[in-house]
């Protein structure tokens, strides 16, 4: 009996994907504590917003939590997630005289640090983010309530009224569309001319660098699939540039188990990448998969080089520990 033959497909690799340094370090955060102070270590938040990571997590003993009143009385580790948290979350940790780490990306602190530094130069505030979102939550509250005011859309750029329209500035979310933000932000300039930006784009290098990636592939396919979460900013954003940048079909999925095998019938060439919260072990896993089925020819599409890095906080830095990046490669090995 003759094996059937499989169709060819042909999967264009964005370059740069998956984890950025902000994810790295927090991640790291969370397996030095473990391997420091030992189980159970509280994580308030999802630490990043992919639940492959935190159940991996988890398994090494780190207890997710919503709020630092579900953390009992002790000395074990809080940590706090990658997104950043209000002034509020921390005065809490200090009330409570919690053993907190604070693993925010640097990136998300620099934003907090110019909200404050424009605050203080009298400054009406406008953030560009979206609502709900974990980062902006966290932005918002390094302020008093209404100091700083929401803009989502080039609608809503339209329709603001400042009190200080001659002292405007404006600060983003790091993980928004590129396109969609320089609209908004012409929006403003060309109603404000005096408003006051960020010296360097509040839009992190890995969001900006994924999303050219994914505009570089997405004219060459058929479908792309970008791995991430639903609750990821990022992930969602890579599958609009998709779309909007030359492929008509573009898809979320968690993983491997995601894939809708019935959409893949005609397609001849595939994009995949992985959000910046995403680990590589799931790009991996939906190649693997895809061999099953399809003679997969492999090219990597590379548009930029990414060596950035950033330091622990100064209780970790120091001893024995494992890199984000081996931890899962580790957690693909027991898991076969």
């Amino acid at each position: 009996m003759l094996e059937r033959r499989k169709p060819h497909l042909k999967i264009l690799l964005a370059a740069p994907r998956g984890f950025c340094a902000g994810v790295v370090r927090a991640v790291e955060i969370v397996e030095r504590a473990l391997e420091r102070y030992g189980a159970p270590v509280y994580v308030r938040h999802e630490i990043v917003h992919n639940r492959h990571v935190v159940e991996a997590l988890e398994r090494k003993g780190a207890v997710f939590i919503e709020e630092l009143g579900e953390v009992p009385p002790g000395d074990q580790p809080v940590i706090l997630s990658a997104h950043g948290a209000a002034k509020s979350v921390h005065d809490t940790a200090r009330r409570r005289n919690l053993f907190s780490l604070d693993a925010t990306c640097p990136l998300v602190s620099k934003v907090h640090r110019e909200a404050e530094k424009l605050f203080q130069r009298g400054y009406e505030i406008i953030l560009i983010g979206h609502e709900g979102h974990p980062e902006v939550i966290g932005t918002m509250g390094q302020l008093p309530t209404h100091a700083m005011t929401l803009i989502e859309t080039e609608h809503d750029a339209e329709s603001f009224r400042p009190r200080l329209p001659e002292k405007l500035a404006y600060i983003t979310q790091t993980t928004l569309s590129v396109d969609d933000t320089a609209t908004i932000i012409a929006r403003l300039k060309r109603r404000f001319p005096t408003i006051v930006g960020p010296r360097k784009a509040d839009i992190c290098y890995a969001t900006t660098n994924r999303q050219e990636a994914v505009k570089a592939i997405a004219p060459r396919c058929d479908m792309v699939l970008v791995i991430g979460a639903p609750n990821s900013s990022n992930s969602r954003r890579l599958v609009e540039a998709a779309t909007k940048h030359g492929c008509k079909r573009a898809r979320l999925i968690g993983g491997a188990d995601d894939i809708a095998w019935p959409e893949l019938k005609d397609v001849a060439i595939l994009g995949v990448t992985a959000s910046a919260s995403a680990p590589e072990i799931l790009v991996d896993g939906v190649t693997d998969r895809l061999r099953k089925d399809f003679t997969v020819t492999i090219e990597t599409i590379s548009t930029r080089r990414e060596a950035v890095e950033f330091n622990l906080p100064r209780e970790l830095r120091h001893g024995r520990a494992r890199s984000a990046r081996h931890f899962f490669k580790n957690h693909k090995a027991e898991q076969g």
